[in-house]
């Protein structure tokens, strides 16, 4: 295929770039990803139950493939899962040309392998009506339990890993560090766009979901869209300390510079979870001792949540992407 010409990639293209990066070897995988075959065959490990998730990838460019796999991870890991097997759909305009999907496949292959999950099938194309890569997967874990947020129950504790817009802000390294100029050094800037390897939320989610009630991802919409998600879903309100909320202090920085809500920037990285008052002492001797900074933020009331209005949530990601060019 040549890289001006629309459609499905070639079997040879598919060998050379695609079936060479199928991330962890899994051996419940009876039927896997190859030319002619319409779906994976799993055999499916008894007493377990199935956890699923989709997302795409579509305000990143720079390591996207392995953010893809990242969100789709993390939402198995909000549900107490073990993620285990992806299908991946991959769309690119054709100038971007094979090397490109090679690259992505890559990306997705290592985190893949990183994190034990089998890529069992997808779709890889060119397609002129895209100027940029489109991205989206299908991803199946493994869990023990099933989280439901009727569980959270009023005076049940809020906690939140990590620190506020961990995403959002590697994006804007990445993708519009001009943004960021004058407001962070070139050093800082390095920094901040090597904060897309702290995407992830497996490492919290095991250490959180024995003691859990809930556990949730916020990530369009970033704390406070991931809180009112929480709230819509267990018809409670939350009592939270905006101040004791942990944001980094470059993201104030740059928050402050450019005008946006830090709380709603995209947050993969963060993992916010509710649970009783009995369980606060497990869970915060589970984080003792490790890496991850675990804040216990507030407390679910007993008042019904009455939802603000109609409309998706406020994401400060997409106006900064679409400001002029410093």
């Amino acid at each position: 295929m040549s890289e001006n010409q629309s459609g499905k990639l070639s079997a040879e293209a598919l060998s050379r770039s695609v079936f060479g990066a199928l991330g962890a070897v899994r051996p419940e995988v009876l039927v896997g990803p190859a030319v002619g075959e319409d779906a994976a065959v799993i055999e499916w490990p008894a007493g377990k139950l199935l956890v699923f998730a989709s997302d795409p990838i579509v305000g990143a460019s720079k390591g996207a493939g392995k953010l893809l796999v990242r969100v789709n991870a993390n939402d198995i890991a909000s549900k107490g899962g073990d993620p285990a097997y992806i299908a991946v759909t991959i769309v690119l305009p054709p100038s971007m040309g094979e090397s490109a999907v090679s690259a992505i496949m890559g990306e997705i292959h290592e985190e893949c392998l990183r994190t034990g999950i089998a890529i069992v099938g997808g779709h890889t194309e060119f397609n002129d009506l895209y100027d940029r890569p489109v991205l989206s997967a299908a991803l199946i874990g493994v869990a023990d339990r099933a989280f439901s947020a009727g569980d959270i129950r009023p005076g049940d504790y809020v906690f939140v890993t990590g620190h506020l817009g961990i995403e959002g802000m590697a994006i804007l390294a990445s993708d519009r560090p001009d943004l960021l100029k004058g407001v962070l050094t070139d050093g800082e800037i390095a920094e901040v766009e090597g904060w897309m390897d702290q995407t992830s939320v497996l490492e919290e989610s095991k250490l959180l979901r024995e003691h859990s009630s809930f556990m949730h991802d916020p990530t369009e919409g970033g704390f406070w869209g991931g809180l009112a998600e929480i709230c819509r879903l267990a018809n409670l309100c939350a009592d939270i300390d905006a101040e004791a909320v942990p944001l980094h202090e470059y993201t104030r920085r740059v928050s402050s510079a450019l005008g946006f809500d830090p709380g709603r920037l995209v947050a993969s990285g963060s993992m916010m979870a509710v649970a009783g008052e009995d369980n606060v002492k497990f869970i915060e001797g589970a984080f003792r001792g490790t890496a991850i900074p675990l804040t216990r933020v507030g407390r679910m009331t007993g008042k019904p949540y009455a939802p603000p209005g109609e409309g998706p949530p406020v994401e400060e990601l997409w106006p900064l992407l679409k400001r002029a060019r410093r």
